[in-house]
C-alpha cells in the first residue's frame, strides 16, 4: 500500500502525464492536437522533447550519455519510464528492457508505443520505493528526471543500487536546486516579487512552480544539490561523478536579459550551462 502523499503523487501524474504538450498533460502542439496513443502523438511528443536536449543527441538520441552499443541484449532497467520516449531507444539498440513507473496512464501508453513499434519490454506499475525485482538483476539501471518527484529519493537510491549488479552502470537526471533557472524563475520571480515565499514552504514553493506549473504545480517536487546527490550515492559507487546539464539555459535567459539573451556569444552560454543548468546527471558504477 502506498502512503496518503504518495497515493496524491500517482494521481496527479496519472491526470497529468508527461506529454511535453503546450499545457503539461495535454496532448496539443503548437501545430496540432493530436490523439494520445497514437503512432502520430509518439512522435510529436518525442520531437518536442528531443528538441529540449539537442545537446545531449550525435549519432542516435541521447547518446552522448548512454552507452548504447555496451549494453546491446544486457538487462536495463528504467525507473520512472514515462510515455516511454528513452526506454524505446534502448530496446531499439538491443537492450533487454524493463521499464517501471508510479503511473498508470505511463504504463498504458508506453505498452501501447511498443506494440506499435513492435517492440519488447517487460513494462510495469511499480514504486521506485519498493522493487519487485531480485538483487542484482540489472546490468545498467536509470532515471530520467523522475526520483527528485519522491518524498523518499534515499530509499529509492537504495532500491536502485540493490537490483544493480555490482560493476554495472547507472544513470541518474535529477533537478538542480543551485540553476539559474531555479534561482531566477523560482526563488527570485515567484518567491520574492510575487511574494509567495511567504505563504510557501521551499518544499511546497518549489511543487507549486515545477512541472505542471501552469496547472498550480505537482504534489512533490524537490531539487538536490550535487553535493547533496553524491552524499546519497556514495554508500553504493565510489566513482559516482556529476555533469550539470544546461539544455534549459537559452530559455531561462531569454526570460532574465530579453533584450541581451539572444547576442549573448555561445562560449558564454555553454559556459554558463556547464555551471548552472537545470539538471544534474549522475552517473557511476556500482561498487564491486
Amino acid at each position: 500500500m502506498v502512503d496518503t502523499s504518495k497515493k496524491s503523487i500517482q494521481e496527479w501524474w496519472a491526470k497529468n502525464p508527461m506529454t511535453y504538450g503546450e499545457v503539461h498533460g495535454q496532448t496539443d502542439f503548437k501545430d496540432h492536437h493530436y490523439e494520445m496513443g497514437t503512432l502520430e502523438f509518439f512522435d510529436r511528443l518525442d520531437q518536442e522533447f528531443y528538441s529540449w536536449n539537442r545537446p545531449l543527441h550525435d549519432q542516435k538520441p541521447f547518446d552522448r550519455l548512454f552507452p548504447y552499443n555496451f549494453y546491446q541484449g544486457k538487462k536495463i532497467l528504467e525507473i520512472g519510464c514515462g510515455l516511454g520516449s528513452m526506454l524505446m531507444n534502448w530496446a531499439r539498440n538491443g537492450a533487454d528492457c524493463t521499464g517501471v513507473d508510479l503511473n498508470p496512464t505511463s504504463i498504458e501508453q508506453s505498452k501501447k508505443r511498443f506494440e506499435i513499434l513492435g517492440l519488447n519490454a517487460d513494462i510495469r506499475l511499480e514504486d521506485a520505493n519498493h522493487l519487485p525485482f531480485p538483487d542484482n538483476t540489472f546490468d545498467y539501471v536509470y532515471s530520467w528526471g523522475v526520483l527528485h518527484h519522491s518524498p523518499n529519493l534515499d530509499v529509492s537510491i537504495k532500491e536502485l543500487f540493490r537490483v544493480l549488479k555490482p560493476g554495472g552502470g547507472f544513470g541518474i537526471m535529477l533537478y538542480n536546486r543551485k540553476s539559474l533557472y531555479q534561482w531566477y524563475m523560482t526563488d527570485y520571480v515567484e518567491g520574492f516579487l510575487h511574494q509567495e515565499a511567504k505563504f510557501l514552504s521551499p518544499l511546497e514553493l518549489n511543487s507549486r512552480y515545477g512541472d505542471g506549473h501552469r496547472e498550480e504545480g505537482n504534489p512533490h517536487t524537490w531539487p538536490v544539490t550535487r553535493e547533496e546527490g553524491l552524499e546519497l550515492l556514495h554508500p553504493f559507487s565510489k566513482d559516482a561523478t556529476v555533469r550539470i546539464l544546461g539544455t534549459d539555459l537559452e530559455c531561462v535567459l531569454r526570460l532574465m536579459l530579453p533584450g541581451i539573451s539572444h547576442i549573448m556569444p555561445k562560449a558564454i552560454v555553454k559556459a554558463l550551462a556547464r555551471r548552472w543548468g537545470w539538471s544534474l546527471w549522475f552517473h557511476g558504477t556500482k561498487e564491486t
